[in-house]
């Protein structure tokens, strides 16, 4: 089996972790990509589960190697999306990397066969009641996380699909359907 790539992207809140998580629960074939990140684990985080944890140093000798899809720094630490991993996993699963709308088109500039999925929400209103009930950000990360919306999807004629995330469950059978297409 050639495993198909595919970037799933959407707003904070929108769901979209929860949908991948949910699809990749359902199905043996399909599995998540792992970033790289030059950041120290947080308690819990196993090194290859969560991220591949690596230095400075080894990030850059990835990035003169070509070894990244996509990459970008954030505050002092940097994160990518490594290419030898997502190859491999191809070989026998369809691969999902949960990323950022910049790093998407990234990835798809690396990987042109990559398939782009952006999940959006019913609307604004819905979205900002989803931040607020997940009680994880303070107001102000929330207007901030909102105002990166209008940026976001501004971006979504670039992508293969979009799902609106009214309802779980279809939008995860809409996903599915994409694999399986």
């Amino acid at each position: 089996m050639k495993g198909k790539l595919i970037a799933v992207s959407g707003p904070s809140g929108v769901g979209k972790g929860t949908i991948v998580k949910t699809l990749i629960s359902r199905r043996a074939d399909v599995v998540e990509s792992v970033s790289c990140t030059t950041r120290a684990p947080r308690p819990g985080e196993v090194d290859g589960k969560h991220y591949f944890f690596l230095s400075q140093e080894e990030f850059q000798r990835r990035i003169d190697e070509n070894d990244f899809l996509e990459y970008n720094a954030h505050f002092e630490n940097r994160y990518g999306t490594p290419k030898s991993f997502v190859e491999k996993s191809l070989q026998t699963k369809h691969v999902i990397l949960e990323i950022e709308v910049d790093g998407a088109l990234k990835a798809k500039a690396s990987m042109p066969e990559c398939i782009l999925v952006m999940i959006v929400p019913p609307s604004v209103e819905e979205l900002r009641a989803r931040l607020v009930g997940r009680n994880t950000e303070g107001k102000e990360e929330i207007e901030n996380r909102l105002s990166r919306l209008e940026y976001e999807l501004s971006k979504k004629d670039l992508y293969d699909y979009v799902i609106v995330n009214d309802d779980l469950e279809t939008a995860i059978a809409e996903l599915l359907a994409i694999i399986d297409k």
